[in-house]
């Protein structure tokens, strides 16, 4: 599991290790940890011996740990140049180390052009502009810098977070560097895992410089992975039955769209629940490819026993669709609400559930429950999973480009890991759908099969597009059970 925490909870740890440790030690972990993964990565191109470095520095300690890195690289026969873009603000005992190593440092407003040569040279370009306290865009002398860099044949690497980019949040405002490899120190920030930050961060690397006793238990957000998604998945005992395994409803489909009930109704088979009873006009269709559907009429209180609902897939816009929101939201069990589900979504009726309530919007429909646009959404996703979730009262799972779970309760929001672009394709979120209701039949609470379900879904979707590829749901999601099951001991047989 990965956890990340805002800047104000980072500066109090390092404020009490600090406390702890000789001046400087923080610092020179940082840069030792910094400088070894500078190394490694100029490893397949020659190695550090004569390769060219730059360094971007700025002022304040995010430069210090790109000034000392750049000293360890130089001592290793690196030739290392520094761009100072405020040098009467630089780290002084950064500068003095490096010029100690032999580095070059160079103010690029006194001397563009050489400024400007060092970085079209460079195997490797080193960004300490700004660190996590930073706001806002890059400085336009900064970009103008960043610009100069050959980006086919330098590598660019992040100090702590890429410039530009904000740190709590994930927002990006302005220009911001784009990296290969950020280098993060002692923890994960919300930024590095939330795009469209987490874009510009490229690959992560966290560097262990003792943080960790002084950090809250509870972080800000979570990424969880394999090992933590496979201690819950749903296996089946040896006296189980369908019921005590779970029974979901599903109430999907239309006559315009009844393919959304075939596919919802897929993920749920295929999501550890013991039955799925289905209810909608489609139940030709979903016989035709699931002869173990239980089907009915409807209405959905008197389709029979259910342990979770999941509605609003292909449901369209005609009223009756309104009425089978409504009876589904008024049974007592966790309730699942997608797509054309949301549309009929009446937020008093949300908050005054006693069960839980999970909402499952993509960027534009999620702005449609906000009032917002989706441009707004995008760009500022955790602060809107997170108001989506108080203000509903509900289990919120914003689908996109990375899918973020929050609950109402200001739990840590958890950051979905899995996923390729080859889910943007249109039912991929009706499977999505049917498998978390299936997991919350079976009994995970609302956070988990949230969370579950768009780790499972999404590692389903990146094994399906690699050869040899899965033809169909069920195939692609056998496929990620299994390879999550490998990561959970296998029971006991009595």
């Amino acid at each position: 599991m990965r956890t990340a925490y805002r800047v104000e909870t980072v500066r109090a740890a390092e404020r009490a290790l600090m406390a702890r440790l000789p001046e400087g030690t923080l610092m020179a972990r940082a840069a030792a940890g910094l400088a070894a993964v500078c190394a490694r990565l100029l490893r397949p191109s020659g190695g550090t011996y004569g390769a060219r470095v730059v360094l971007l520095v700025g002022g304040g300690d995010n430069g210090g740990d790109a000034l000392f890195a750049g000293a360890r690289l130089a001592r290793r026969g690196a030739g290392v140049t520094a761009l100072l873009l405020s040098p009467e603000r630089a780290h002084r005992a950064g500068l003095a180390a490096l010029r100690a190593a032999g580095g070059r440092v160079v103010d690029p407003e006194g001397e563009p052009e050489r400024a400007t040569d060092a970085l079209r040279r460079a195997r490797l370009v080193v960004d300490g502009v700004v660190g996590i306290g930073g706001r806002g865009g890059l400085r336009p002398a900064a970009a103008r810098l960043l610009a100069a860099v050959d980006t086919d044949e330098a590598l660019v690497v992040a100090v702590d977070l890429p410039s530009g980019v904000e740190a709590d949040t994930g927002e990006v405002t302005g220009e911001a560097v784009h990296a290969d490899v950020t280098v993060t120190f002692g923890t994960h920030k919300p930024g590095l895992l939330v795009d469209p930050a987490r874009q510009h961060a490229g690959g992560v690397r966290l560097v262990d410089i003792g943080l960790r006793p002084h950090l809250p238990a509870r972080p800000d957000v979570i990424a969880w992975e394999d090992a933590d998604v496979a201690a819950l998945l749903p296996r089946p005992a040896a006296e189980t039955d369908k019921y005590r395994r779970g029974v979901v409803g599903v109430a999907a489909g239309s006559a315009r769209y009844p393919g959304a009930a075939v596919l919802a109704v897929g993920g749920a088979l295929c999501g550890g629940a013991g039955a799925v009873r289905y209810v909608g006009p489609a139940t030709d269709a979903v016989i035709a490819r699931y002869p173990e559907a239980l089907v009915s009429a409807g209405p959905p209180h008197r389709a029979g026993r259910v342990q979770a609902w999941v509605v609003g897939p292909g449901l369209g816009t005609e009223p009756a669709a309104g009425e089978l929101v409504d009876d589904v939201l008024a049974a007592d069990v966790p309730v699942l609400v997608d797509a054309d589900g949301l549309r009929w979504l009446d937020r008093e009726r949300s908050l005054g559930r006693a069960a839980p309530t999970v909402l499952t919007p993509h960027a534009g429909e999620a702005a449609a429950l906000l009032g917002s646009s989706r441009e707004e959404v995008e760009a500022a996703r955790l602060a809107a999973v997170r108001e989506l979730a108080r203000r509903y009262g509900a289990t919120v799972l914003l689908k996109g480009s990375t899918t973020l779970v929050a609950g109402p309760d200001d739990e840590p929001v958890r950051v979905n890991a899995t996923g390729t672009g080859w889910l943007a394709t249109a039912g991929s979120g009706d499977v999505l759908s049917g498998l978390v209701g299936s997991l919350l039949a079976a009994g995970l609470g609302a956070m988990d099969a949230a969370s579950v379900g768009a780790h499972v879904h999404g590692l389903a979707g990146g094994l399906a597009a690699a050869p040899p590829s899965a033809s169909t749901v069920g195939e692609a999601l056998t496929a990620a059970w299994s390879h999550l099951l490998g990561h959970q001991p296998a029971p006991v047989e009595r």
